[in-house]
């Protein structure tokens, strides 16, 4: 009736005076978006189609174009003046303003939020780490630097390139640790960062981004330092804090997550000391005669897939990554690394005539 002509629109005063006269139940924080989106085009009118996708929760274009009109005024107060909020809801609103850039964005997430599903993902990770660290740290009763232990090596979840062929090496070995200080250092990083990152963007952006970095590591290292063998989730962590990294240096200006820059060094210092040490173990081990350590090329392969392909996750909350071209490319990207990855371990190793440890 209030659009006799057919064309998918009403205007907003129109629109207000309907919700009003027959009380819809509609979500405050999602009628003040609509009305926001309404006020971002030319003529002032809502949208059916944007108000089905803010409706039923989608991530939709008309989103991303209502965020970036970015000059209006919010119709309500910022997600700091809420008052009243239980602990659940506070660490929520923690999350929001930790990971995301825009006010509006915040709201959202805010108020869509659901406690089901939790951010599982993450956490199973790093306990399945501990527990696997702790059984081999018993058995083999040592705790630091545990790849100068014979017996270590021999473990089916690590990655050796004499055991090439038994292809789940190549995700596996994220659950095996040098010692206490990479371990604590990786359960750190994935507490405080992915498992936020995985709140806001859910569960498959984030196990997709972290086993992306994880098995980009595993094949660099098979392709550019292939005598190493490789233990350990950097990769998976460094492509998760590369990603979020980057996206607050695209979006400092609207990020409010206290200290940003204070924070942002000492997380670089920490991820650049991390990989030092790596080189540091891989070209000078303590004790020469043990055979060759674990490589560092993971670290690179995991931050290289974070600012690539986790940048474009981490800046599209409001989006389908389906509707994105960027996405696409960077996932042909990817598919092609992981083809030629493939060929070369077939091919490269005999066609090279590389001498690799024998296996332990």
């Amino acid at each position: 009736q209030l659009d006799p002509e057919n064309t998918g629109f009403i205007g907003v005063e129109t629109f207000a005076s309907l919700v009003h006269s027959h009380e819809l139940p509609l979500d405050p924080a999602k009628l003040d978006m609509l009305v926001a989106l309404a006020q971002g085009n030319d003529e002032g009118q809502v949208c059916y189609q944007e108000l089905v996708d803010l409706i039923s929760s989608k991530r939709s274009s008309s989103f991303k174009r209502a965020i970036a009109n970015g000059q209006r005024a919010l119709p309500r107060d910022g997600l700091l003046d809420e008052t009243g909020l239980g602990f659940y809801k506070r660490f929520v609103r923690y999350v929001a303003y930790e990971i995301l850039p825009c006010e509006m964005d915040r709201r959202w997430y805010f108020y869509q939020h659901r406690t089901c599903p939790p951010p599982v993902f993450m956490a199973a990770v790093t306990l399945t780490q501990i527990i696997v660290f702790l059984c081999y740290g018993a058995r083999l009763n040592k705790w630091v630097l545990q790849t100068y232990h014979p017996e270590y090596m021999k473990s089916p979840l690590v990655y050796h390139p004499g055991h090439r062929a038994r292809a789940w090496r190549f995700l596996t070995y994220m659950f095996m640790h040098v010692g206490l200080e990479q371990l604590g250092f990786n359960a750190l990083l994935q507490l405080m960062i992915g498992v936020p990152l995985e709140m806001v963007h859910g569960i498959l952006r984030i196990s997709f981004l972290y086993l992306a970095g994880v098995l980009a590591g595993s094949l660099t290292v098979s392709i550019t330092d292939m005598r190493a063998p490789l233990v350990g989730g950097s990769g998976g962590v460094y492509a998760l804090c590369s990603a979020h990294l980057a996206n607050v240096v695209m979006n400092w200006a609207g990020m409010r997550c206290p200290y940003k820059l204070l924070r942002m060094v000492l997380a670089l210092v920490c991820m650049s000391s991390e990989v030092g040490r790596a080189v540091w173990l891989r070209f000078s081990p303590p004790l020469p005669a043990s055979g060759p350590q674990p490589s560092f090329m993971a670290h690179l392969a995991g931050a290289i897939v974070g600012i690539s392909m986790g940048l474009t996750i981490l800046r599209s909350y409001e989006e389908s990554l389906q509707d994105q071209c960027g996405w696409w490319v960077l996932l042909l990207s990817y598919g092609t690394f992981l083809l030629f990855a493939v060929f070369w371990n077939i091919f490269a190793y005999d066609l090279l005539g590389a001498q690799i440890p024998p296996p332990p």
